[in-house]
This record gives structure tokens, C-alpha cells and sequence, in this order.
């Protein structure tokens, strides 16, 4: 597991495990979340994501390890401070948006005056008086999120937000995340979705079959170097000699095609092409590849 250094957290998790009969579904996680983070819990589906926020909220109890809330010890932390949305939005049918917003106003001990200004924040105000039972799936996940934000909490953890979202929604909420961030909000986001990380992010934990894959800035975890890929019809001797080529940082090879990894702005093709022409090679292919965040994370993942 690569893990990077993060600032002092506003939580943090002592080896946490979790198993459900012969299953080890959390297995020794330890995270720091830096206060004021947009902090990604990345993984595939089954990788314990939900679970391990689950736990953080203390609706799941972990038979290992324990979270720490700072400047609360091994203590919980005021839970009036924390807006969450856990799996799927828990509403009653029967009555309309604002009323069910009222209800959460009132388990949070909130002021109604909260609840124009998330109907607003969501693009709920049309239709606040209408039955949840009506409800689009993107509408019920949008209403879920607009009762995180009841109470102002200084904490927002949230369950795969963009569940059921069309294009025009998934971009809301990426705004509306990025507005609270702005705001000074410290924000939790479990997904599965890479393209949703990376653009709304400051921080990822990488899971992967209970495990903590890496964890650290979204830079820093996928900051992988940039690869000319390279063959020739004689691919050992070409093998051999890019050993002395100092600009690499690795080499690899599979079947007649070598992979040439560069050091962070030490890119320079013509320099490889120069070399390799010093050494007599002969070059029949030669190609930049910009290894983007989905190789990265598939990367991570092969390797775990």
C-alpha cells in the first residue's frame, strides 16, 4: 500500500476491520482526512466503501480499530456536525418534499429556515410540495443531498451523490460540492466512478477488496510518469542498451514491445530516438503514451 503524508486530520481511522460471517470486508484501514478536504473513498463495487462510512457514522460497529474525531479522543464526535447520505434516500412516501424536510429539521434540532435555502441549493423549490412517491430517482437522490445540508453541518459525508443523476444533475452536484468545499466544509465522497474523483477531489483512498490500496492527495496517488512506448525487429539488443539510458526512470518489456517510463517533465522523445540512432538501432515504432488516471487506478488495483 502507497500512502502519502497528509495534514493534521479532522478524522482519523486506527486499523479498522469489519467481517460479516467468513467475509473480510474492512481489513486494517488506517486514513488521516485533513480538515477542509474534499476526501475520495475510491473503489470498485464490493471494495468496503459503504461499509467503512458506515462505520465512520457509527451505524456499524467495526470489531477492530476505531475512528478518532479530533479534539474528541476515541469519543464520537457531535453528530449534529455531520450531514450524511448512506446508500439509498430514506424518505416517506406520502408526504411531500418540504414536509419529510421538516421532519429531518426536527431529528437535527434545525431551524425550518434551513429548508428553502437546500430545496434551492438542489433545484427543489418547484417541487416541494409534491409526494416523494413521484419522485424521479435523480429527484430523490437530490432531495437526499438537501437533507444533509439541514443544520449547516461543518461535515458532509456522502454515498455515491450521483446515483440515478442525469449529466445536467451529476454536474449540480459536483458544483454544489465544490460551493461547500469553497465554503470551508470538510466533505467525505465514497464512489466507483473515476471521472467523479478527479474532479471534484482534494484527497482518494483507494480500496480494493477491503484493502487500503494508497491514500493521499488525488496528485499524489495518481501522479504516475509519462511512457514512450518503443520496438525494433532487434528488440534485445534494443532491451539491453536502454538500461544506460539515463532520462529513464524504468523500463519495461512485453513480447516485443518496451515501455520506457520518464521521470516528471524529462519527457523528451527526441532524445530516445537520438540514443537509440546513436546505438544503432533501427526504431519500426515510437509512440507517447499519457498514462491518464483510469490506467493509473487499474494499475493500483492490478497490483493489490
Amino acid at each position: 500500500m502507497r500512502k502519502m503524508k497528509t495534514a493534521d486530520g479532522i478524522l482519523k481511522l486506527h486499523n479498522i476491520s469489519k467481517t460479516y460471517g467468513d467475509k473480510k470486508v474492512l481489513d486494517g484501514i488506517t486514513l488521516d482526512i485533513p480538515e477542509g478536504a474534499v476526501f475520495g473513498v475510491l473503489g470498485p463495487n464490493g471494495s468496503g466503501k459503504t461499509t467503512l462510512l458506515g462505520i465512520v457514522l457509527d451505524v456499524i460497529k467495526c470489531d477492530g480499530g476505531y475512528c478518532e474525531w479530533v479534539g474528541n479522543g476515541a469519543g464520537k464526535f457531535n453528530k449534529m456536525k455531520v450531514g450524511s447520505l448512506l446508500e439509498t434516500p430514506n424518505f416517506y412516501p406520502y408526504l411531500n418534499a418540504e414536509q419529510n424536510l421538516k421532519i429531518t429539521a426536527l431529528i437535527k434540532q434545525s431551524d425550518y429556515a434551513d429548508i428553502a435555502v437546500v430545496l434551492n441549493q438542489l433545484d427543489l423549490t418547484a417541487s416541494k410540495k409534491k409526494m416523494f412517491s413521484t419522485y424521479s430517482l435523480g429527484m430523490k437522490q437530490r432531495l437526499a443531498i438537501a437533507a444533509c445540508l439541514i443544520g449547516n453541518p461543518e461535515i458532509i459525508i456522502l454515498d455515491e451523490p450521483t446515483n440515478g443523476l442525469d449529466p445536467e444533475g451529476l454536474a449540480d452536484v459536483r458544483a454544489l460540492i465544490k460551493h461547500l468545499h469553497a465554503h470551508g466544509k470538510t466533505i467525505i465522497v465514497a464512489s466507483h466512478l473515476l471521472d467523479e474523483i478527479e474532479k471534484i477531489c482534494t484527497h482518494v483512498a483507494v480500496l480494493n477488496k477491503g484493502k487500503l490500496v494508497a491514500s493521499g492527495t488525488v496528485k499524489e496517488v495518481f501522479n504516475y510518469p509519462d511512457i514512450i512506448e518503443v520496438s525494433s525487429k532487434h528488440i534485445d539488443h534494443l532491451c539491453d542498451a536502454l538500461q544506460q539510458f539515463h532520462y529513464a526512470s524504468k523500463i519495461t518489456r512485453e513480447g516485443n514491445m518496451i515501455r520506457v517510463f520518464f521521470r516528471e517533465d524529462e519527457l523528451h522523445p527526441e532524445r530516445l530516438f537520438r540514443f537509440c540512432a546513436e546505438k544503432g538501432i533501427d526504431l519500426n515504432h515510437l509512440q507517447v503514451v499519457k498514462n491518464n488516471m483510469e490506467q493509473s487506478f487499474f494499475d493500483l488495483i492490478k497490483a493489490s
